[in-house]
């Protein structure tokens, strides 16, 4: 177990040179690019390199406590996620052989059409993409809509800023229910696969991550945790979800609690009718709500989530549906 933490820990700095991760350089580095034009569209006395910097990495952000934990949580999850939850996650192998299995007990033998290896890549990417996104949409709202699950889920909503690295404020209970989903979503598309084109699955990739899953991250997905509103128009936003639109359902106004779920796509939240445009909610703060969270240190972040979700349980626990339950 002590060797698996020291390979995860050392393994951190990879995490900016590996495209399936959000802080890869080059998403870094387009972030940077996509907030030029919101720096000269600001209302400044002046604009200079100096200024954008600033603009860029304000203090008040950048070295805030919430923001000072976040990169704790980064630190801390995964070594705790090497020691716990590394040996008991859900694998996609099980999943995608349980899949053809049902298939076949359905349907009958396996199909292993005949198409030309490049339909069959094409299809096979995109449906890794959808899948993947409709489950993270579906987990997403099952955090927020189940009050258990929601105390777990608070954690991410609680941060007072937002910056790149919120992504990984998380509970580790959230993160394993979404290392299952990844089995799940992984298994059920190998198995869909296998049974439609056979053994020969292969996606197209961008320097080893999903296509789609790249273009989505180098057009401004570290903008989403950010404190730069950058907006795709109403258009494009009801078709994908933008930075601007998932900074909204950071937004500590109860009107916005349960919105903008999506990961990429805002179909999901088009037809669950979730979906609000940046252009409707011009101005926001984050947080949970008017009461503070309580998530003030490390030991609060991973403890007191167990105990409120405990009380969730409590015969005598009332749970109201109005978005007040989601203050502490």
């Amino acid at each position: 177990m002590l060797e698996q933490m020291w390979q995860s820990f050392i393994s951190l700095p990879g995490y900016l040179l590996d495209a399936n991760k959000r802080i890869y350089l080059p998403y870094l580095l387009s972030a940077v690019v996509m907030a030029v034009p919101v720096y000269f569209a600001a209302q400044l006395p002046k604009r200079s390199m100096r200024g954008f910097l600033q603009f860029l990495f304000p203090k008040n952000v950048w070295l805030c406590k919430s923001a000072r934990l976040d990169y704790g949580l980064l630190v801390s999850n995964v070594l705790l996620k090497a020691a716990l939850f590394a040996p008991i996650v859900l694998t996609m192998v099980p999943v995608a052989i349980a899949t053809t299995e049902i298939l076949e007990w359905c349907f009958g033998q396996p199909l292993h059409l005949p198409w030309p290896e490049s339909a069959v890549i094409a299809i096979f990417t995109l449906m890794l993409f959808i899948v993947d996104d409709l489950t993270r949409f579906l987990l997403h709202l099952l955090l927020h809509k189940v009050a258990f699950f929601w105390e777990f889920h608070k954690v991410h909503h609680s941060a007072k800023v937002l910056t790149p690295f919120t992504i990984y404020r998380s509970h580790p209970v959230e993160s394993y229910l979404y290392a299952c989903r990844m089995a799940l979503t992984q298994g059920l598309v190998v198995g869909l696969g296998y049974h439609f084109f056979g053994t020969e699955l292969s996606m197209y990739d961008i320097l080893g991550a999903n296509a789609f899953v790249f273009l989505f991250n180098i057009f401004g997905a570290n903008l989403r945790h950010s404190h730069i509103r950058f907006t795709w128009g109403d258009w494009l936003e009801g078709w994908f979800i933008s930075p601007a639109q998932h900074q909204i359902h950071h937004s500590d106004n109860p009107q916005h609690f349960d919105t903008n779920l999506g990961s990429a796509l805002a179909i999901w939240d088009r037809m669950y009718g979730s979906l609000i445009k940046a252009s409707a909610a011009p101005h926001i703060s984050i947080g949970v709500g008017q009461y503070d969270a309580g998530h003030d240190s490390l030991t609060a972040i991973y403890l007191k989530p167990f105990k409120q979700a405990c009380l969730t349980l409590l015969p005598n626990k009332r749970v109201s549906k109005q978005p007040i339950d989601k203050l502490d």
